[in-house]
């Protein structure tokens, strides 16, 4: 004696997208709740910069100031009043741009006076290095 059981129970295959609608409610409301508490309290008004990128040069000209104020030209160490000099015997052309690096102890008064003797010494074109989310030095662009 078999026993046949039958369902009369059919499969939809169809998707069910109310669930899917609330979930995407829910997500909408906590983005428009946490959105201004993301923005900075802080009223400046930056400038526009319509700079393009540049491409980095093969052998970068890198200007340190290490935490101890010491100064290196490259991985040379360099005096305050010698660092123009050294640049314009290293590279003969001011044109061209000088890499900025600067260990986060270092004041910011301290990096405005290299930049300054940078200035005077006729080297406009600087950028300053920073290390990008990875942890690897990057110029801005």
């Amino acid at each position: 004696m078999a026993v046949h059981l039958k369902s009369d129970l059919q499969e939809t295959h169809e998707i069910n997208v109310t669930p899917f609608i609330d979930v995407m409610l829910v997500l909408l409301i906590i983005f428009m709740v946490a959105a201004p508490l993301a923005t900075v309290d802080l009223p400046v008004d930056l400038p526009a910069s319509n700079a393009a990128p540049h491409e980095k040069p093969d052998k970068p000209i890198y200007v340190t100031i290490q935490g101890d104020l010491a100064l290196a030209l490259g991985e040379t160490p360099v005096k305050r009043n010698d660092l123009v000099s050294a640049l314009d015997g290293l590279l003969g052309d001011k044109s061209k741009r000088i890499y900025l690096r600067a260990d986060t102890s270092v004041p910011y008064g301290e990096m405005m006076a290299i930049l300054e003797r940078l200035r005077a010494g006729g080297y406009l074109r600087v950028a300053l290095v920073a290390l990008d989310a990875g942890g690897k030095e990057q110029a801005p662009q």
